[in-house]
């Protein structure tokens, strides 16, 4: 009952996404690297938003960059062994950092944790301009490691046209929209109404 949320970039709603995962299905949360810390520790905003319980990062860095520049910058090596899923009898949002080829070390990018965690995937992706591309790349990249991906959530201004296109192309189903909320609130998140496809995960068991 765990799911891995990824993203087409840094900064596509991974974390509001997240959030809405937790909020609607009860699930712990788990970021298992962050960096740019202080000030930015996604876990705070996906506690406000959802309350849901969260499990401490296993490697908690202050470069705002990949986790292997962060973690060279403080003489650290990332490693696969660093890394063992939260003790939680509960469903488990896990959100990664950045992209799906971010680097962890000289040799391991995010989709090396993705295979090593076993998780089902869910894709974050922009709903604008160019994100057909994107996201279409991302799901290549996942499907040639073997990783399930259970659909894609688009955060951002309602666009039919894309959503459509992702969902032919990447051959995907895109399992809901949240557009941009202001302000940014638990109640605002509640309202955003989840498909039953989008928490098929939590009945998921590897």
């Amino acid at each position: 009952m765990r799911i891995f949320v990824t993203g087409t970039d840094t900064g596509v709603g991974k974390t509001v996404a997240s959030a809405w995962l937790c909020l609607h299905s009860g699930a712990d949360y788990w970021k298992p690297i962050q960096s740019g810390h202080p000030p930015d520790r996604d876990a705070e905003d996906v506690a406000r938003l959802s309350g849901a319980r969260i499990h401490p990062e296993r490697h908690l860095l202050r470069l705002a960059r990949s986790p292997f520049e962060a973690a060279t910058a403080e003489g650290l090596r990332i490693g696969l062994d660093d890394f063992a899923l939260p003790a939680t009898e509960r469903p488990l949002v896990m959100e990664g950092a950045g992209g799906v080829l971010v680097p962890l070390n000289e040799d391991q990018t995010m989709l090396d944790l993705m295979v090593s965690l076993a998780a089902p995937v869910v894709v974050v992706a922009r709903t604008g301009l160019g994100t057909i591309n994107h996201t279409c790349l991302t799901l290549q990249a996942l499907r040639a490691r073997n990783l399930f991906v259970t659909g894609v959530i688009l955060c951002g201004e309602a666009d039919q046209p894309n959503r459509e296109a992702i969902e032919r192309f990447g051959n995907v189903r895109v399992l809901a929209h949240i557009p941009p909320l202001a302000p940014l609130t638990r109640d605002a998140l509640q309202r955003v109404a989840p498909s039953r496809e989008a928490l098929d995960w939590v009945r998921w068991k590897p």
